[in-house]
């Protein structure tokens, strides 16, 4: 079977600026990614269907009758059969809005149970607890955990806990009373960190020493985090290493929040939260009380740098210096709440290829297109 993850429109834009580098359906939500878990639920030949500019590092292998998901629907096995199930011709449609079709879709059906979309920014927090619930269960099913150390002081039922192989955990709480736990292959939770599900620690990913997670978090892979953490999503390659605060927050891949970086999630006031919207040109309002920092890919804030409720960093920004800086700063800019101004691409490409060779991973030819294509896109709004 031949299976194509499309970015739904206007769908892509109001996930700006996390989608300026991936396609809707490589979002990170839960333990995986939302293409991941439909690999999983439905093994097929995966390709994506997203901008043009992405295509050299996400094709599309189009053929006749293929099937095509939205890339902002999370899976769940009622919603796979009902997928599966179409016949060439069908589309399958929940809310009046297109989520499934094989083929040129001309017959429509209709999906009536509840289902989870990504249609916004906060939906990605928001919607986490339960992705990490439904990946855990997806992901562990029929598997053993490689045991815990007897330095680890579990409370709650420990087969809510699951540790890959080659896992280390020492000397840390882990609370599975409000989810459920899972460590990934080669991740490290380092002494006197302490953990409330459900929690979601990537492979290769760190926790330092002391770290508080609250629950509905992952850190996705070869992420290190430090400090306090709240409902926050990392993607991976990222990195929070110390001390700081953040919560209601999504943050891309290679940033770097620096020693003592603190980003607020709720407004002295209590008011409601306004969110910039790419595609509106303006703050959107979200009926939410809690909503901390979004950030694009390869961006970074210097040590102690404070960010205001909700703010919108776009992709290769340098926050850094006193002062809360604006709510909304595009991609490819550097300063602090004094002003900024751009960021050269050739000043961004060295920053970006010294990080990603920390790693052992090169920025290729075809990164630094994407990056200029990005750049394109984000002047013209």
């Amino acid at each position: 079977m031949n299976i194509i993850i499309f970015d739904p429109h206007p769908t892509r834009d109001n996930l700006l600026p996390l989608t300026y580098t991936r396609p809707v359906g490589d979002l990170r939500v839960g333990i995986t990614t939302i293409a991941e878990k439909w690999q999983h639920m439905l093994p097929a030949d995966y390709s994506w269907q997203t901008e043009p500019y992405l295509c050299e590092l996400y094709p599309c292998h189009a053929t006749p009758g293929a099937l095509y998901i939205a890339g902002n629907v999370l899976p769940d096995p009622q919603l796979v059969r009902a997928v599966a199930a179409l016949a060439e011709g069908e589309g399958l449609y929940y809310n009046n809005v297109l989520i499934a079709r094989r083929g040129n879709a001309t017959e429509r059906r209709d999906y009536t149970a509840p289902v989870i979309t990504i249609d916004r920014l906060y939906h990605i927090f928001m919607h986490n607890g339960e992705a990490i619930r439904r990946d855990f269960e997806m992901l562990t099913a029929g598997r053993s955990s490689q045991p815990l150390s007897p330095t680890v002081q579990v409370i709650g039922p420990a087969d809510r806990i699951f540790v890959e192989e080659g896992a280390s955990l020492e000397c840390c709480i882990l609370n599975t009373t409000t989810g459920p736990i899972y460590i990934g292959r080669h991740a490290t939770v380092m002494e006197g960190s302490l953990v409330r599900g459900p929690f979601a620690l990537g492979e290769h990913a760190t926790l330092n020493m002391g770290t508080k997670v609250y629950p509905d978090t992952t850190v996705g892979p070869w992420c290190k985090v430090g400090g306090e953490l709240n409902n926050a999503v990392l993607h991976s390659f990222s990195n929070k290493a110390h001390d700081g605060f953040l919560g209601n927050a999504v943050i891309g891949q290679w940033c770097n929040l620096g020693a003592g970086c603190v980003a607020s999630n709720l407004k002295n006031t209590y008011d409601l939260i306004r969110l910039w919207n790419y595609p509106m040109r303006r703050f959107e309002r979200t009926d939410l009380q809690f909503c901390g920092l979004i950030m694009g890919d390869h961006s970074k804030a210097g040590i102690n740098t404070m960010f205001n409720t909700a703010t919108v960093v776009g992709v290769g920004c340098n926050i850094f210096g006193p002062g809360l800086p604006r709510t909304f700063i595009p991609s490819f800019c550097m300063g602090n709440a004094s002003g900024f101004t751009d960021v050269s691409m050739e000043q961004f490409f060295d920053t970006a290829s010294r990080m990603m060779a920390r790693r052992h991973i090169e920025l290729s030819e075809a990164d630094k297109r994407v990056f200029l294509a990005v750049r394109d896109a984000a002047d013209g709004l």
